[in-house]
């Protein structure tokens, strides 16, 4: 079976985030960009189906120039080829129209089943994949943690789990699916896939290639506009519970948490 992932490049967790000076962005100095986490859920379980049922894997990406190098990552992992959608004109555009680019490249790939992260750790939106599964009129199952695929390769079945309980869904294919933590433990890319992936197809498409205007995309086409962006409040200062004896410290609790905290 033919499976598509779409990755996302994103600033690593680690990385300090700074807003940049036009109040509604984040500076990009100095950041090291990573492989969304969520979509590595997505590239593992491609590349386990694609050993069970055979087929390939094809991995599209959109974004800067840098994004290939998320993408050779996922081809080191074992994927087959790569597709990044890279325009200028894309700079700045919401997760509407980054699904509206993605499906254009989409449409011209033969596919059974597509792969998203449940959500990119950045905007935290987690639009891009119940969007495109509606522009591509396909079926799509969000925040899956097991997948099953028929023998005949006509069916997905799926647990999603859901306030304690778990949901077994059931869809035709093709259909999309968004991954999240606990569906798989993503594979190390080993030092031979590392060197294969250098000679592994990497195409890279522009908006033109794919029969798009530009005008419909960037920050002046953006539905959703972000109109300030604010660090979080600084936490205020902790504090030390004296005492002699734990039953002491106890009771000087209760009474802060009284007194102060209000909460008893």
């Amino acid at each position: 079976m033919n499976i598509i992932v779409c990755l996302k490049q994103v600033p690593d967790t680690e990385t300090q985030i700074k807003i940049g000076s036009d109040g509604r962005s984040i500076a990009t100095d100095d950041i090291k960009w990573v492989m969304n986490p969520y979509d590595e859920f997505g590239v593992e379980e491609a590349l386990r189906l694609k050993e069970k049922h055979g087929g390939e894997v094809t991995v599209v990406s959109l974004g800067a120039k840098r994004a290939t190098e998320s993408i050779r990552t996922a081809l080191a992992m074992g994927a087959d080829k790569g597709i990044l959608i890279s325009d200028e004109a894309l700079d700045g555009s919401d997760s509407l129209a980054n699904a509206k680019a993605i499906a254009a490249a989409i449409k011209a790939i033969d596919y059974d089943l597509i792969f998203t992260g449940q959500r990119g750790v950045d905007e935290d939106l987690g639009l891009v994949g119940a969007t495109l599964a509606e522009l591509l009129g396909i079926p799509q199952i969000s925040l899956v943690v097991k997948v099953e695929v028929a023998e005949d390769g006509k069916s997905v079945k799926v647990n999603r789990p859901i306030e304690g309980e778990t949901l077994v869904i059931e869809s035709t294919l093709p259909a999309l699916i968004t991954a999240q933590k606990g569906l798989n433990e993503p594979r190390y890319a080993s030092l031979p896939g590392i060197m294969k992936a250098k000679k592994k197809p990497l195409e890279e498409k522009t908006l033109a290639d794919l029969g798009l205007n530009s005008a419909e995309f960037g920050k002046e086409a953006r539905k959703l506009k972000i109109l300030e962006l604010t660090p979080p409040p600084a936490r205020a200062a902790g504090k030390i519970i004296e005492g002699k004896t734990p039953q002491e410290k106890a009771a000087n609790l209760a009474k802060l948490l009284h007194e102060e905290a209000k909460v008893l």
